[in-house]
């Protein structure tokens, strides 16, 4: 916002901008909050591109690949849970870069191929519905003790379904990257939260419970 400011209001934007602290490091038990580090100043070419309605050229790192550089037309930004996405075309095709992986960025003098109205709810919420249709992503319906929910939804890709169960806690339906990743997140959350389906995963989970199990069910040597 403070970039889209006349120069002369941005010192006094900054200003007012410091009394507010949201999200801080570490939470009042000391935990370290998980953020996305992004380069100042990739951030802001990115933030000006997006703005001014110019193309964007960026060094972005894709999962599992070398960085290069892409020339994209950029649609606007989203930040979902402390993580910030670009949604763009490239080419005329569309593509969602995530700025944690924009190791630098250019914004350029040639004017974006957009629309100058554009609907970013619609576009994000078609975008997150061909991702998650996508991939070898898992469903999962999870039983929850409701103090531990927003510490389930900080980990899960998306939430299908939520309603209440009739003991008090909470029945979810919620995606995650694969059954390595909802192994991983069901198991931290301990007997606060039970996988009711898959039968796979509340098989993994049985294992590993008996594995631990096994191995402090007698003293050590």
């Amino acid at each position: 916002m403070v970039d889209a400011l006349p120069e002369d209001h941005q010192a006094t934007a900054g200003d007012a901008a410091r009394r507010f602290l949201v999200e801080p490091e570490t939470d009042l038990l000391a935990r370290r909050a998980v953020t996305e580090d992004v380069p100042a100043t990739a951030m802001g070419e990115v933030r000006r591109a997006v703005l001014s309605g110019r193309k964007l050229r960026i060094h972005y790192a894709a999962a599992d690949r070398p960085a290069r550089w892409r020339t994209v037309d950029p649609i606007g930004l989203v930040t979902v849970r402390d993580r910030t996405y670009l949604p763009a075309t490239r080419a005329g095709a569309d593509r969602t870069y995530r700025l944690s992986r924009v190791l630098a960025a250019e914004e350029l003098p040639e004017p974006a191929e957009r629309p100058d109205q554009v609907d970013l709810d619609r576009i994000w919420r078609e975008r997150s519905a061909v991702f998650l249709s996508g991939g070898d992503h898992l469903t999962v319906l999870i039983r929850l003790d409701p103090v531990r929910r927003e510490e389930l939804l900080d980990t899960v890709l998306a939430v299908r379904a939520e309603e209440p169960a009739a003991d008090g806690r909470l029945r979810l339906e919620v995606v995650f990257q694969d059954a390595r990743h909802a192994l991983w997140a069901l198991w931290r959350l301990g007997t606060d939260a039970e996988a009711l389906a898959p039968e796979s995963l509340r098989a993994s989970l049985r294992e590993r419970a008996a594995a631990f199990g096994a191995l402090y069910g007698t003293p050590p040597p």
